[in-house]
């Protein structure tokens, strides 16, 4: 192993200490090294950085400039930075303890004045990350393409009305699938920031949807040319910034996928902050992709109900991740997924310390809330109450009715002949979420 600038030097790799700890830089409830199950918590929680806002996050928002400013950030070479850049990100996911990193192309290495250009600095960078992979045995969770930020994408990528953008996003993806592939990434993800439209005046709404479905098949094609294992994933979001985002939801990509038959090589990277921008909780977007097999990875954060724009937030919330994450542990997990910090530091939180605040507090709250969920679940009260509530389908005319043999005419003479009115079954709303509260003291 090389030996490296220390970019951190006064803060030491963060330890586990308990939740009595009163040390700020140390884990209260997040012990990587411990073994639930047979599995280190470490590998239960598969927690990842995302290198867009702790490395390339500023602290600007839509109403002034950034305020955080990196001594790593120094110099006039853009590849120099660049590498000087992942020295330090690596460095700060070896002292958090993060098993995982996230990347989109754009963010590790510089845009040049052309494709050919850009593709040449992302070699040269993605040969120092996977040096420094290595070295620490960080692993990628999933990389991705910025296929938002550049003037070319103000129209959307696959979606553009011009072939060419089309043509020039085919072949940035293609580019970030060979990185992703060569840093042993897990997943690739897909996430539409403008694939959408503002106005039906100048979209051609159907052949916009068959762009997009085209594009998709061509990333499938062109993994399995390349050999690559990794899971694809969609990464909803609504609204923000496109008025009509053509990946909404769960429930409509669930749609879309199906309507093109690309519902057996993608899942779903869900986001919190994405979750409440449209209108649903965190839990409702994991129980509709689980419920159809479908639920792939986590971003974690969360978003303020005041604002109505993606705040990303590091979520300390420990009741909302604790519903979460009893969804996520009945569905199985989340196979190759895990749990990705796409969140931020606040405008005016500019220190290097204030790094690893956010994130030990993201990370406990995370652990605490799985250790919790293992409790609700093990207990086994939840589930009792939900197999009571649907237990008349389990025999007679209700198991007839899920297994497709029941009709209108037979239901309609049951009733008639010997049913009659149903009684009231109270729903026990009070009483479970008294029972759940319970869990978290």
């Amino acid at each position: 192993m090389k030996t490296r600038k220390k970019h951190f030097p006064r803060i030491q790799t963060i330890a586990y200490e308990g939740s009595q700890s009163t040390k700020a830089l140390s884990f209260k409830h997040y012990n990587p090294d411990e073994v639930i199950d047979g599995k280190t918590l470490s590998e239960h929680m598969r927690f990842s950085i995302a290198y867009w806002h702790s490395f390339r996050g500023t602290g600007a928002d839509p109403f002034g400039p950034g305020t955080i400013v990196r001594p790593w950030e120094k110099g006039k070479d853009a590849l120099s930075i660049a590498k000087n850049r992942m020295d330090a990100a690596f460095e700060f996911f070896q002292k958090i303890r993060a098993p995982f990193w996230c990347f989109h192309d754009r963010d590790i290495a510089p845009e040049g004045r052309s494709l050919a250009e850009s593709n040449r600095n992302l070699a040269k960078i993605v040969a120092h990350a996977k040096e420094l992979q290595k070295d620490t045995g960080i692993k990628l969770l999933w990389g991705t393409a910025n296929l938002f930020s550049n003037p070319r994408f103000m129209c959307g990528a696959s979606t553009n009305p011009d072939a060419h953008v089309f043509a020039y996003a085919a072949a940035q993806v293609k580019t970030a699938m060979d990185a992703t592939k060569e840093l042993g990434g897990e997943n690739y993800v897909f996430w539409g920031g403008r694939e959408g439209y503002e106005t039906l005046l100048n979209t051609n709404f159907k052949r916009e949807q068959d762009h997009l479905a085209a594009f998709l098949h061509m990333a499938v094609a062109y993994a399995k040319q390349i050999g690559f294992k990794g899971q694809f994933l969609i990464e909803p979001k609504p609204k923000e910034p496109t008025k009509h985002q053509y990946d909404f939801d769960v429930a409509s990509g669930i749609a879309f996928l199906r309507t093109y038959g690309l519902e057996k090589h993608f899942k779903f990277n869900i986001e919190t902050n994405h979750a409440t921008l449209a209108g649903h909780t965190f839990t409702h977007e994991i129980e509709v992709a689980a419920a159809q097999g479908l639920l792939g990875s986590i971003d974690a954060n969360s978003g303020d109900l005041l604002l109505g724009w993606d705040t990303d937030q590091f979520n300390t919330d420990v009741k909302e991740l604790t519903l979460a994450m009893v969804s996520i542990l009945r569905a199985g997990g989340l196979g190759s997924g895990g749990f990705n910090f796409d969140a931020k530091l606040r405008r005016p939180s500019t220190d290097l310390e204030d790094l690893f605040h956010a994130h030990i507090g993201g990370m406990d709250a995370y652990a605490l809330a799985f250790k919790i969920a293992r409790r609700v679940l093990a207990d086994g009260k939840l589930d009792q109450f939900l197999a009571d509530r649907y237990a008349s389908y389990d025999s007679g005319f209700g198991k007839d009715i899920e297994s497709g043999k029941a009709s209108f005419r037979s239901l309609e003479k049951l009733v008639l002949t010997k049913l009659g009115e149903p009684k009231l079954r109270s729903g026990k709303q009070e009483y479970l979420e008294n029972l759940f509260n319970n869990y978290l003291h």
